[in-house]
């Protein structure tokens, strides 16, 4: 039978890592090499560069799965569990590479793979005409999308441009490339090399020494040598922070973050590596600091925000750092069941101000959100902030109040009593502030659909805030809104008897209603001017997500800022916390 000339694997681009053999025993995790009783050999001679290679193969008598079926079914089950791998690292041109086979992309250390090695050759090798998937990060959202298209399709068909997507990984069919898997596929489209890239790169890679290193070299070439293509070149909008005074800066004021009780700024995220292992994993074990690991059936972002909290300040970063997430396929976990382990860091997104620029902290490196991404995020809102809006917010009064410490101070009056006073002098208005509807999905809960409902059928929705989370809840209220008045008859019935009955019989809604406008009326801190650029950073991202799955389901938006009626300022008088 003779030999295949190509193979599928991932490719990953090392950092780090000293270009010799034993420099490359020394950066794997001697630990883990041990457990797994892996066999190491150094084939530099044969491949005729420095290598090593790694090989490991576990045995376990019986499959993790046997007792639970002996238990459901009253019958004897016993089936050998074997698990395999193999790890190739080789230096081309004093760089380190490595290759894995099975289960040995395993025993690679997180931090010495190169993060954006694989996307970075994706967008300089794929058709952006023939895209075939997608791993993107939703910013502030803890989301993570992934889309499949067998066939491929165009870059404007996945939506892939949409400001608040960070792209993580990318494949399709290349657009021509000096492989030596092209040849094969040389003049027959229904076989088009495929590619993926990530954090490794996934492609057919010669079989022999001479042809791998070559496939590796041409590699290389195209990204010392090659632009990304355009149609793709906006993937790379963020740009990593390299200097290490910013960085430092970053740290420090993400560790400063951290230590606060609320946290807004900061969400949870999958790991670009992980992301496989994810769908698997049915234990988390979270290790923070000097304490035992804390095992969950999901990442719980609560307790990493507490543990980080109680750290001394100046050592929370270096502590979630040197933390770790491990992932495990069973309950009881043990080595056999191990999927992977990350650092702690990179299971959150946080987004830091300095001035006027943005930094977002994702898999855990620091990004500038670039003038690219800035101007395609305000290109989005911008048009919800009309200049002359269609309906007009009384001021939201303040009243005057003493403190805790005697102090007086200026506070806005309850949101309640301010969307009473809105309707109150407006013919046809509706006050809705509390008049929920149950919730189809949970019968417990109830939804507010909206706080006052104008005469042509508009949705208004008022929320005062100090940071990003209670508009992060408004928006959300907002697309959960829609969603059920489009969906759900009961939902609609509900509503239209509590507009009827709260319009004291005035309000009549059809049968069949369904807003067609939602307006948000926000009143920010201390009254201060609503525009895009005084907007927090995540509810701006929040609300363009919103706005574009609300126009999708054919529901204009509208941003409106209330203005606050100030007391003028006297002696021993100040803004309420």
């Amino acid at each position: 039978m003779p030999r295949t000339t190509t193979s599928r694997r991932r490719l990953y681009r090392l950092l780090d890592v000293a270009p010799t053999p034993a420099g490359m025993l020394d950066a794997l995790d001697l630990e883990q090499l041990t457990a797994y009783h892996a066999d190491v050999h150094d084939p530099s001679e044969f491949l005729g560069v420095p290598a090593l290679r790694v090989t490991f193969g576990i045995d376990k008598d019986e499959a993790a799965w046997c007792d639970e079926l002996v238990q459901l079914t009253d019958e004897d089950v016993r089936e050998r569990e074997r698990r395999t791998g193999a790890l190739l690292l080789l230096a081309v041109d004093s760089t380190v590479y490595a290759v894995g086979y099975d289960q040995g992309f395993r025993l690679l250390p997180t931090q010495l793979k190169d993060q954006s090695f694989g996307l970075s050759v994706a967008i300089r090798t794929i058709d952006p005409q023939h895209v075939r998937d997608f791993t993107a990060n939703q910013l502030g959202a803890a989301r993570t999308d992934i889309s499949i298209v067998p066939g491929g399709t165009s870059v404007p068909a996945l939506g892939l441009r949409a400001h608040s997507r960070i792209v993580r990984s990318l494949g399709g069919y290349l657009d021509g490339s000096d492989l030596t898997a092209s040849a094969d596929c040389s003049g027959r489209p229904s076989r088009a090399m495929t590619v993926e890239g990530g954090v490794g790169l996934h492609l057919k890679l010669g079989t022999t020494p001479d042809t791998l290193i070559a496939d590796i070299r041409t590699i290389a070439a195209l990204l010392e040598n090659t632009d990304p293509h355009p149609d793709l070149a906006f993937v790379e909008h963020i740009k990593p922070v390299t200097a290490p005074a910013l960085r430092k800066t970053l740290d420090e004021q993400l560790d400063t973050i951290l230590g606060q009780p609320t946290v807004d700024s900061i969400c949870s995220a999958i790991p670009t590596e992980q992301i496989d292992d994810y769908s698997h994993a049915v234990t988390y074990a979270i290790k923070i600091g000097d304490c035992s690991p804390f095992s969950t059936d999901t990442f719980d972002l609560d307790y990493f925000l507490t543990r980080a909290r109680i750290i001394k300040p100046g050592q929370r970063i270096e502590a979630l750092r040197r933390g770790t997430v491990a992932l495990y396929s069973r309950e009881r976990a043990s080595a056999m069941d191990h999927l992977s382990t990350t650092s702690a860091l990179k299971w959150i997104e946080a987004l830091v101000s300095l001035g006027a620029r943005r930094f977002y902290c994702l898999d855990g490196a620091w990004y500038e959100l670039g003038a690219a991404y800035l101007r395609a995020l305000r290109e989005t809102v911008t048009p919800l902030f009309p200049a002359d809006p269609s309906l007009h917010l009384p001021a939201w009064q303040y009243s005057l109040d003493v403190n805790k410490k005697g102090k007086t101070v200026r506070r806005p009056i309850r949101e309640a009593s301010y969307n009473e006073q809105a309707a109150k002098n407006r013919p046809g208005w509706v006050c809705l502030d509390q008049k929920n509807v149950n919730n189809p999905l949970k019968a417990t809960n109830a939804v507010e659909i909206c706080d006052l409902l104008t005469p042509d059928n508009t949705l208004v929705l008022v929320k005062k805030a100090h940071d990003s989370a209670p508009l992060s809840h408004l928006c959300y209220q907002a697309h959960v809104a829609v969603e059920l008045l489009q969906q759900n008859p009961s939902v609609r019935a509900q509503f239209a008897q509590q507009v009827h009955v709260q319009s004291d019989g005035r309000r009549t809604l059809p049968e069949e209603f369904t807003p067609r406008r939602v307006v948000f009326a926000i009143l920010l801190k201390a009254g201060e001017k609503l525009t895009p650029d005084t907007l927090f950073p995540f509810s701006l991202i929040t609300l363009a997500q919103t706005a574009q799955a609300l126009n999708a389901r054919g529901v204009q938006v509208e941003v409106v800022g209330i203005e606050a009626a100030l007391t003028p300022a006297t002696n021993g008088l100040s803004e309420a916390a």
